[in-house]
């Protein structure tokens, strides 16, 4: 009679942390479609607001919960509706968003941008200020300008049946972060719209580097997916900044 008491004791416990698995496993899939679809929202709101948008042009082709410096966040990718040089390394317009819904960084790299005159540098840091003071505010309280010159950004182009790299460049407003340490910038395009924003970035100075995961450089995210790693080792990683 023990015997089989223990034995139904037994099969009993496995059903039930099979059932307490299952329910935990449905919970986490509903809070991370209800963050994916609040970060959607959010992203549209945080950047739509200014003078960069979302192109009509794009689609959403992906979407995923990520890490940044220890805490998650939303990565979404739109890519071109007509295909034209779609994939990682291509054209696209991404945003990192937090779980609170700050706009943590985008990136508009369109082949639009390319091989064209540059704003001044003045006018730059003014494109760059104004969208601040839009789109994060909080950064213009303690902010250091560090420097403001041109930085490009690499893009793959197909046509004819081959592909090549093109550099994408703009005017890069950096700064830093006083309250915090924290680094942040504003790369203006050709079109004198924010072509690429970043915030909170933390910094390795010994390494004269930075530390944050780089979601909106697609170089960085083909070697993790190339030397598939399961947990971002920093420091084994290329770095764009």
């Amino acid at each position: 009679m023990n015997a089989k008491r223990s034995s139904l004791t037994s099969v009993l416990s496995v059903w039930w942390n099979l059932y307490r698995f299952v329910l935990a496993l449905h919970i986490s899939i509903g809070l991370t479609a209800g963050f994916s679809a609040f970060a959607l929202q959010a992203a549209t709101a945080a950047v739509d607001h200014d003078s960069a948008s979302i192109p009509d042009t794009h689609h959403l082709a992906s979407q995923r919960s990520v890490t940044l410096d220890g805490k998650v966040v939303v990565l979404s990718r739109y890519e071109r509706r007509d295909g034209r040089n779609a994939a990682l390394e291509g054209e696209h317009f991404s945003t990192v968003i937090a779980s609170d819904g700050t706009l943590k960084g985008f990136a508009n790299i369109s082949l639009e941008l390319a091989g064209k005159p540059l704003p001044s540098r003045e006018r730059s840091e003014q494109i760059a200020t104004e969208f601040l003071r839009r789109a994060a505010p909080d950064l213009l309280v303690n902010m250091k300008v560090a420097s403001v010159a041109p930085h490009s950004e690499p893009v793959r182009i197909t046509h004819a049946d081959r592909s090549e790299t093109v550099q994408i460049t703009g005017v890069k407003f950096k700064a830093r972060n006083l309250a915090d340490g924290s680094w942040f910038w504003v790369i203006v395009g050709s079109d004198e719209k924010p072509m690429l924003f970043e915030r909170d970035l933390q910094w390795a100075t010994l390494l004269a580097r930075r530390k944050s995961e780089q979601w909106l450089h697609d170089r960085w995210i083909k070697a993790q997916l190339a030397q598939q790693i399961d947990k971002t080792d920093r420091w084994s990683l290329p770095w764009t900044h």
